[in-house]
């Protein structure tokens, strides 16, 4: 069924626009369609009244595209009216419920010959001269708008409760981003102090290591000169880019003055470590001066070199970039003061080995001079240690014309073996006023020592020739063996068993041997520092020794004794280290 009204005026259009309320109702057509119908329509209405002309709007019912049936709404311009075409076509369609239409639908077929009636034949038309008609249909269309605001109503408060839950979710996410943000940040910087750490215990270790290493570097030389030469060696050009070590007791020549930086000489007076430069050092223990107007471009770091007695000198290093780090700057600082220690401990070492040498010295006086008996007598200090020990030789006529050479060794090294190896010297030299063989000799030295020094001993050959015998008379208390050389050229240790050391706790008579020599006969004492060798013993030593004096010539020794003497030496000290002190006395009957 199709249904038509005629709209010239307001009355008609809110007629039209309630009929069509009405219908839509009696269709089934929901409330919520049915108000946005009404309120599409009513907007349409007001737009064409305010166009002005006659308009006609149709309802009906009929198919639609997407199934089913739907209400269909056309506002047109009339046709017969003088402003027919003025206005625009409108049209809208609203879906019926499928079981919701009501039983006249079965005959719209056959009504749509009635589809142009007049408006004013049509039952659904609200008459527009009736107020009461009029009324009830606006309050139809309230309570139709009543309902859509209800629904309006329940869908912003559900609304508002997702957007509440939204923004709890939100501030929950944006809580979760800070934690996660903080965390992030706490992670890094975590990461940045653990890796802060990780390179300042590197550089601690590095420091400390060099320390240790430059330490034993300087501690191993006892020569004050090769110390100061190996400092700039260690410092140049990790930790500084010069080095300047001032001695106060090393003149300096007056012909070339050295002109220092104030800095230094403040180091000199003060004995602390001074910082020179056109910024504060910053240095822990190092006072802060003006920069040098010798080197005004490079920062100075002057460092006094201390000692437990008085300051040495003063180390002053240049950076080898703009300035040191405070911590190289304290490592700097402590391994000057450990070479300062180094230093005067070498000096020390150097005054006390001068003092031992020419002590040492003095007491090996010249050899005698002996008709028909040359003598030649070598004595080399240890490479290691003071060079200073208690070996000794020496040679000495008795009032009856007989010779007594001796050699011997104190145990020990150092200024106290040398003193002891004087008194032993000096009282072999007072028993021998009496007429004693060898063995008396050494026997009486025995008790000397130890009533002496208990703690200190020695070993020592005594061997006596004698103008008007052919014969010589020899003993030693823990010594190696002489080596006799006879005038066939045959050579063979004298073996024969010696006595204990002197100066152990035990009563002991030493003895005496003779062997017969002849001219061309030559007899060799030495010390142990000749023919002894950690890695091999005393054994090798001594065949090398025998091989030694046997490869001379029948002449050569009555030739030149000393040349005989180097040669020997030669073959026995080559390519060795020595840790002991060397002493060789040849006793040579001329031929």
């Amino acid at each position: 069924m199709t249904h038509t009204w005629r709209i010239d005026g307001v009355t008609d259009a809110a007629a039209a626009r309630a009929a069509a309320a009405r219908l839509a109702a009696r269709h089934g057509v929901p409330p919520l369609e049915r108000a946005r119908l009404a309120s599409a329509l009513g907007a349409r209405l007001r737009q064409c009244l305010a166009e002005g002309g006659t308009w006609r709007l149709t309802l009906g019912v009929r198919g639609a595209d997407s199934g089913g049936d739907a209400l269909h709404a056309v506002l047109t311009p009339s046709s017969d009216a003088s402003t027919a075409g003025a206005g625009t076509r409108w049209e809208t369609t609203v879906p019926l419920p499928a079981t919701d239409r009501p039983d006249s639908d079965d005959d719209d077929s056959d009504s749509d010959s009635d589809s142009d009636s007049d408006s004013d034949s049509d039952s659904d038309m609200v008459p527009g001269d009736d107020p009461v008609a009029l009324s009830r249909a606006l309050m139809n269309a309230d309570a139709d708008t009543a309902l859509v605001l209800d629904r309006l109503a329940e869908q912003e408060a559900l609304v508002a409760f997702h957007r509440d839950e939204l923004h709890q979710t939100n501030q929950g996410v944006l809580a979760l981003h800070a934690e996660l943000d903080a965390a992030g940040r706490a992670q890094r910087e975590a990461f940045a102090a653990e890796r802060r750490a990780r390179n300042e215990a590197e550089d601690a270790r590095r420091r400390l290591t060099f320390l240790a290493d430059a330490s034993a570097v300087l501690n191993t030389s006892l020569n004050h000169g090769e110390i100061v030469r190996r400092l700039p060696e260690l410092l140049v050009p990790r930790y500084a880019a010069e080095v300047r070590i001032w001695l106060f007791d090393e003149e300096d020549d007056p012909h070339h003055p050295v002109t220092r930086p104030a800095a230094t000489v403040r180091a000199a007076r003060t004995g602390r470590p001074q910082y020179a430069a056109d910024h504060p050092g910053g240095l822990r223990g190092v006072d802060d001066q003006p920069p040098s107007v010798l080197h005004p471009d490079r920062p100075l770091l002057c460092v006094p070199l201390l000692t437990h007695r008085a300051p040495l000198g003063v180390l002053t290093l240049s950076p080898p970039g703009e300035r040191w780090d405070p911590d190289d700057a304290v490592m700097l600082i402590e391994l000057t003061r450990r070479a300062g220690i180094a230093i005067d401990n070498a000096r020390r070492f150097e005054h006390n080995r001068d003092i031992a040498e020419t002590l040492q010295r003095a007491l090996l006086t010249e050899l005698p001079t002996t008709p028909g008996l040359s003598l030649a007598a070598r004595y080399l200090p240890a490479t290691h240690g003071m060079n200073i020990g208690g070996d000794w030789y020496d040679a000495f006529h008795r009032p009856d014309g007989s010779l007594i050479t001796v050699i011997g060794d104190v145990t020990g090294h150092g200024l106290h073996a040398a003193v002891m190896m004087s008194q032993l010297r000096t009282a072999l030299r007072a028993y021998a006023v009496d007429d004693g063989s060898p063995g008396r000799l050494l026997t009486r030295l025995h008790k000397f020592l130890h009533r002496l020094q208990p703690n200190l001993y020695a070993t020592a050959v005594i061997a006596r020739f004698h103008p008007d015998e052919s014969t010589l008379t020899w003993a030693a208390a823990g010594h190696p063996p002489p080596v006799l050389r006879l005038p066939d050229g045959r050579v063979r240790a004298l073996d024969a068993k010696p006595g204990a050391m002197l100066g152990i706790p035990l009563e002991q008579e030493i003895a005496d041997h003779t062997e017969r020599v002849g001219p061309g006969s030559t007899l060799t004492l030495y010390t142990d520092g000749l023919v002894e060798r950690r890695a091999e013993g005393i054994d090798p030593g001594i065949e090398r020794l025998v091989a030694a004096l046997g490869s001379f010539g029948p002449a050569e020794l009555d030739a030149d004794l000393e040349d005989a003497a180097d040669r020997i030496l030669h073959p026995l000290l080559r390519d060795s280290v020595r840790d002991d002190d060397v002493c060789l006395l040849l006793c040579h009957l001329q031929g």
